[in-house]
């Protein structure tokens, strides 16, 4: 699955813009394995302060679902790495781990995610510098429902989720958002949404766009 545009935008409460572009590409290289690679890009606007833009490093993730939903949730673990690269990338590579856990009612489905990231907590003053234009977690952990609507292939979806930044002395920040799934074609998919982060030092709002084509390879039947 190739994610073409998944483009997101925020602007936190003193005015800083935040633009952020992740070309993505997936691939199942085994039954319920996929490895994933991401090449986020980060423009940031500061006003007064100046403009930078660059690569905000390489994210390089491997999932793995171990159980198809039957009496007990399907779960599914992860880890990834984000490696050094880029104008605003981080001077080193955080690793991280993930668990997912999915369980469908009659009237939606419930997800919860929880994701943990190794390495040391920088000091705000070397913030920028260590961890560059991305948002790197010593933790996240959240819920989102979702509902489908399998007659006019659309998906809604709402979530709420919890992060403590990687920086020491940081407020720990709640977020809270809602969108929309549309498969447009058989292989072809349009999301957007639109969120709020409620607290910490840049609470505000991100608005998302994203597109994403799945297709077989070549070689593969």
């Amino acid at each position: 699955e190739v994610q073409a545009a998944p483009l997101r935008v925020a602007r936190s409460g003193g005015g800083v813009y935040e633009w952020g572009i992740e070309p993505e590409l997936a691939f199942g290289i085994l039954p319920r394995t996929q490895v994933e690679v991401g090449f986020p890009l980060a423009f940031v606007d500061a006003g007064a302060l100046g403009r930078s833009s660059g690569l905000a490093g390489i994210d390089v993730s491997a999932l793995y679902n171990l159980n198809a939903e039957t009496a007990i949730p399907a779960l599914a673990v992860a880890a990834g790495v984000l490696l050094p690269a880029g104008a605003l990338g981080p001077d080193k590579a955080y690793a991280s781990v993930k668990g997912i856990a999915t369980r469908t009612f009659s009237w939606a489905r419930l997800h919860v995610n929880a994701e943990y990231t190794f390495g040391s907590t920088v000091a705000a003053s070397d913030a920028e510098q260590s961890l560059g234009a991305g948002e790197v977690s010593r933790w996240l952990a959240g819920a989102a429902v979702d509902r489908t609507f399998p007659l006019r292939s659309m998906l809604v979806t709402a979530e709420v989720f919890a992060r403590e930044p990687l920086v020491a002395g940081v407020e720990l920040e709640w977020n809270t958002g809602a969108g929309i799934r549309y498969q447009f074609r058989p292989r072809w998919a349009l999301d957007g949404g639109v969120g709020r982060r409620l607290t910490g030092e840049d609470s505000g709002w991100y608005v998302t766009f994203g597109s994403a084509y799945a297709f077989g390879l070549p070689w593969r039947r």
